[in-house]
């Protein structure tokens, strides 16, 4: 019996990301046929380089894989499973002791909501962006969600 592979496993065992025609609802929507199905890697890295003190939205990290690759747009499915994947392989590291490791927790939804899938729950997520100095408004036990700048 093969043992359950690590979150890592899952971000370093990917595919590269590669353009694929979009479905022509999503083209409509999303502006263009050229659609990417990014990779853990290509999100993380892009993660690894959100400073401190500052917060990158979901479509804000989907753009810039699409930039990054020469799409129209990035595949909003793929993109959230792979920023959970993300999340995960970084939690994962810091608990064996690794210091560096992505700042997924400054990751957001388009209206600043926190996600309530990453790793240890939004209060974990609400927590990390406070000692960073963001503001989290609490409307409810499952929506959270920081004050994004004007």
């Amino acid at each position: 019996m093969k043992g359950k592979k690590s979150w890592r496993d899952k971000v370093n065992h990917h595919p590269e990301p590669e353009i694929k025609q979009a479905p022509e609802l999503w083209e409509k929507k999303f502006g263009g046929p050229k659609m990417l199905i990014s990779s853990p890697l290509a999100i993380e890295k892009i993660v690894a380089e959100v400073p401190k003190g500052s917060l990158l939205t979901v479509p804000q990290l989907r753009d810039a894989l699409a930039v990054t690759y020469n799409a129209d747009f990035s595949c909003p499915l793929t993109t959230g499973i792979f920023l959970r994947i993300v999340a995960e392989a970084n939690e994962e590291d810091a608990a064996a002791g690794k210091t560096e490791i992505a700042p997924y927790w400054r990751v957001v939804g388009e209206k600043g909501e926190l996600n309530p899938k990453f790793p240890k729950g939004l209060e974990y997520q609400a927590t990390k962006l406070e000692a960073e100095g963001h503001e989290i408004i609490r409307k409810s036990p499952i929506k959270y969600f920081v004050r994004l700048a004007k």
